[in-house]
């Protein structure tokens, strides 16, 4: 029987003011094990993923499913059945990717059954499903990346960290839905405030490959963050508490998670943290991985 396993990061997305545009892949991974087999289909799911709140389907709805079909109807391959496997350390709901992740693996896992080399519609493929390609590039690239939209086809460009930049995520209990926090944001911003982000948008790549001594005014934003504040009200205000005390922070991605871009991989002392789980994650400079089992 074919079998794969396919190790994806998780991400950051946004940064501050890269909103739908910059993100950053995190050393923090879902691993999923894809088996061919004669029929059927048979999906499991551990960690945290499987029971409670964070219960997820088992059937074709998955999400990993989808994609792995996706990608397979992409080659014109169709497996005779399939049994998975999920091992997920991705919070769900937190502003990790979480469900670029899962995208990712799937198509990924698709790639590899169709016995295909990921390529450029790979990307496209995973986008696809969210509408925005920032955390899928991030997943299935590493490092930090650039995406756009150009006719209707997701494209990335990926660049390399700095070094010294050492993340730090605060991470809550409070769940998030990104439909949710992007319905709070209008339909229009006033000129001076597109303007601002527009030129912290292109500090924060500056910042984030060659000089991070600038991340603090590169992670500013008005484009949305505050419009998003009463729906993460401890997330902005800790990002608030952490930029007054001289800390590039952001809320990830539509959050609740806060980003903190550190030099020492810690956060002030006396940082007010009630509520939030601190973890400290390296950048993922590799990207989704496929193995054969």
């Amino acid at each position: 029987m074919t079998s794969y396993r396919v190790t994806v990061p998780a991400s950051t997305a946004n940064l501050g003011p890269g909103f739908d545009a910059l993100g950053m892949a995190l050393s923090l991974y879902d691993v999923v094990e894809v088996t061919v087999i004669d029929h059927g289909l048979k999906v499991e799911v551990v960690d945290a993923g499987a029971g409670g709140v964070a219960d997820v389907p088992t059937d074709e709805s998955h999400l990993v499913v989808r994609a792995i079909r996706r990608a397979c109807e992409h080659w014109g391959f169709r497996p005779p059945g399939l049994h998975l496997r999920c091992r997920n350390a991705i919070p769900h709901a937190r502003g990790l990717g979480s469900s670029a992740a899962a995208v990712v693996s799937g198509v990924a896992a698709g790639y590899a059954l169709a016995e295909r080399p990921l390529d450029a519609d790979a990307l496209q493929l995973a986008a696809e499903f969210e509408g925005h390609a920032d955390n899928a590039a991030a997943s299935l690239l590493g490092g930090l990346v650039i995406a756009w939209e150009e006719s209707g086809r997701f494209l990335a460009e990926r660049l390399e960290p700095h070094p010294g930049i050492r993340p730090v995520l605060a991470i809550p209990e409070l769940r998030s839905s990104t439909d949710a926090t992007r319905g709070l944001l209008p339909d229009a911003v006033p000129h001076a405030d597109a303007a601002f982000t527009a030129g912290r948008a292109a500090l924060a790549v500056h910042a984030l490959t060659a000089r991070p001594d600038l991340l603090l005014p590169a992670t500013e934003d008005r484009l949305h963050q505050h419009y998003r504040a009463p729906a993460l009200p401890a997330s902005v205000a800790l990002v608030d508490a952490l930029r007054d005390n001289g800390i590039a922070a952001a809320v990830s991605g539509a959050g609740p998670t806060v980003l903190a871009l550190t030099e020492g991989g810690a956060l002030p002392e006396g940082a007010d943290t009630r509520g939030f789980s601190l973890a400290e994650l390296a950048i993922d400079l590799g990207g989704v991985k496929v193995e054969v089992r």
